[in-house]
């Protein structure tokens, strides 16, 4: 169960973490099965845990005034999933996160973490090497958003993450794109028939 997280250090680190330091990751996280359509986090709730997909399918999102979704994240394991404002912060969440797939999850609390940061080097630098490519992934979904046509959206979308048109729904994908249902089924086709 932890090998993929070891893994996954490994590789974003360019190191090889020792046993050692891998007991201290192995404690501060726990094992937790979420099956699919149940929540980790409810809008108005803290997010109490920094999580790391082992298996499955996640989405973060919001819920408008009109009872509209609007996906921020899509998430599948090897990645992480966590409302990084509520949970740094201690406040209240304006997102809920859900299973899309039945998956398990190596969660850790806020202590938890801060405490691992101290006791290893490795995983200090697995979290700042986090930090810097969610800020320019956040920075690239900005751009996208307000500057993209809806086909070059979707385009960017294929190109950078062509496994998330395999493991969510159409419908999803559109809310994560900022684009009607309707409108992503027509760029779909568009593109498909070149």
């Amino acid at each position: 169960m932890y090998d993929i997280l070891r893994k996954y250090i490994d590789r974003v680190t360019s190191a090889v973490i020792t046993d050692e330091e891998f007991v201290y990751i192995e404690q501060a996280f726990d094992v937790r099965k979420v099956k699919r359509k149940q929540f980790l986090l409810h809008e108005g709730s803290v997010c109490r845990y920094m999580s790391f997909i082992a298996s499955g399918a996640m989405r973060q999102y919001s819920i408008d005034n009109s009872g509209n979704e609007h996906i921020t994240t899509l998430a599948l394991e090897g990645w992480w999933i966590s409302d990084r404002g509520s949970f740094y912060n201690v406040t209240p969440s304006r997102y809920n996160i859900d299973a899309v797939e039945d998956s398990t999850l190596l969660v850790a609390n806020l202590e938890r973490i801060n405490l691992l940061k101290e006791q290893s080097l490795t995983f200090l630098k697995m979290a700042h090497i986090l930090d810097q490519n969610h800020s320019i992934a956040a920075q690239k979904r900005i751009e996208a958003s307000v500057s993209y046509s809806a086909e070059e959206k979707y385009n960017y979308l294929v190109q950078a993450h062509p496994e998330f048109f395999n493991r969510f729904p159409q419908s999803m994908l559109a809310s994560y794109l900022g684009l009607t249902p309707e409108t992503m089924s027509r760029v779909r086709k568009q593109v498909l028939s070149r």
